[in-house]
């Protein structure tokens, strides 16, 4: 007659708590070992949370929509067959809301304008399902339940996610009912103020309130002003967090990667049709990362007060731009003991997975070196700043034709070739210019040594 807590688990770094979606199994249900016993949702991903162990569901803590907080119990498991317990509370407290870590200083909220709302109900008469986040930006930008049961959804059982309702909106189309009427979005009220638009001004002085008070902080009708999303508020605090933990200091290299890039144009059609896979320069950029890696462990750690933790796992992070224009950074695990062939499917699936929002929380966890790739934006070098609690990060520019002096048998000659910078930030507590100048150089020998000869 064991009875077995399950905890909301972590689900990531940056990541407190998460939103219960739906109770796939309810009280007195009997469940399997691995079984998904409820779904949950964060900002960054969607998941399931399997059963630790095989028997019945006797208690749930928490209702669907509660946001709760990573470490609490949610659900109390009998095993051995045991039934439900006859103590259920009939009210479970919810919990509220937090945007920071407690033992981090909360800083007093900013003024917000105040905002006449229409108000989406909390139940509707379908079945779909809509997350506190989408019913908040529902509520925000005035759209009734009639047009958010006809959006077609992208998330799990096709429910409407984050994304979905923030590309209707931004498209401004018509869309027709199950009764084949055309639905758009209702007009404000002359009263109301539209959700991220600032107030109009007049003769430059702010306007008002009905209560009399002043808008803050719009200057002119020019402002527009936008609400940070919960990801964006979670990426702003790690980055400043980073910034006051770790004293950066950014080397930069420039190579030459003109072998690397004519063996990938050569040979990317064929690699293709061998397996299945297209092959980017991020895969090439990882694999002499992993190899520089072993050769300068000591950029492989984490600090932890006064000890440094060395990490025997090279667990590259790539950071990925989502279409909402956050950043999330899949994890390539122990990415030294695979192949070139081993990382191009774990990027491609990762990234893939990244833009579809459907990556687990385990493949979002654990990473000990970042790599970032500027170059995508067109850029040619850039400063990242460190994913705490890691000690460097590395930026690829944007490969790019120049004249180069090459040194051959007959004498200097300039050539046209494939160069690129990258740079790479690092904690300079425990990484000093030598071993950080010196893995960089490394990741950048082993780029400019490319074997052109291995096969594909």
């Amino acid at each position: 007659m064991a009875k077995v807590e399950l905890i909301m688990p972590k689900m990531g770094e940056s990541i407190i708590e998460a939103t219960i979606l739906n109770w796939v199994k309810n009280v007195g249900d009997t469940v399997d070992v691995d079984e998904t016993i409820l779904e949950i949702a964060t900002d960054k991903v969607d998941s399931e949370i399997p059963s630790p162990v095989s028997g019945v569901i006797d208690q749930i803590l928490f209702k669907v929509n509660d946001v709760v907080e990573v470490g609490k119990v949610i659900a109390i498991i009998s095993t051995e067959g045991e039934g439900p317990s006859q103590d259920i509370p009939a009210e479970v407290p919810t919990i509220k809301e937090v945007e920071k870590v407690e033992s981090e200083p909360i800083a007093p909220p900013a003024p917000e304008p105040s905002v006449a709302k229409v108000a989406v109900p909390a139940s509707n008469t379908s079945n779909r399902f809509y997350s506190p986040l989408v019913r908040n930006i529902a509520q925000k930008e005035q759209i009734s339940l009639d047009v958010l049961d006809n959006i077609p959804g992208t998330g799990i059982n096709g429910r409407l996610t984050k994304k979905d309702l923030m590309n209707f909106i931004a498209s401004g189309k018509l869309i027709s009912n199950t009764n084949g009427q055309s639905i758009e979005r209702p007009p404000l009220p002359a009263n109301v103020t539209p959700p991220v638009q600032a107030i109009a001004q007049t003769n430059n002085k702010p306007a008002s309130t009905e209560s009399g008070n002043q808008m803050s902080p719009s200057v002119n009708g020019n402002i527009e002003i936008i609400q940070m999303d919960r990801m964006r508020k979670l990426i702003a605090n790690h980055m400043v967090m980073s910034k006051q933990t770790s004293p950066h200091v950014t080397s930069f290299v420039e190579i030459d990667v003109t072998n690397l890039v004519n063996w990938r144009n050569t040979n990317k059609k064929q690699f293709l049709e061998n397996h299945g896979e297209k092959i980017t320069f991020t895969p090439l950029f990882i694999q002499a990362v992993a190899k520089a890696i072993v050769d300068y462990p000591m950029v492989n750690v984490s600090v932890d007060g006064d000890n440094i933790l060395v990490k025997k796992d090279i667990n590259i992070g790539m950071a990925a731009a989502l279409p909402s224009g956050n950043l999330i950074v899949p994890v390539i695990k122990n990415a030294n003991h695979l192949n070139l062939l081993g990382i191009t499917k774990k990027v491609n699936d990762l990234a893939n997975r990244a833009r579809a929002n459907k990556l687990k929380p385990e493949e979002i966890q654990g990473g000990t070196f970042t790599m970032t790739n500027v170059g995508t934006f067109g850029n040619s070098m850039g400063t990242p700043i460190i994913n705490q609690p890691q000690v460097a990060i590395l930026a690829t520019g944007s490969i790019k034709k120049k004249p180069a002096v090459l040194e051959t048998k007959e004498g200097d000659v300039i050539a046209i070739r494939q160069m690129m910078f990258l740079s790479l930030s690092y904690d300079h507590r425990v990484v000093d210019g030598f071993l950080g100048g010196s893995f960089l150089r490394r990741v950048g020998d082993y780029l400019e040594q490319f074997d052109t000869n291995q096969m594909v």
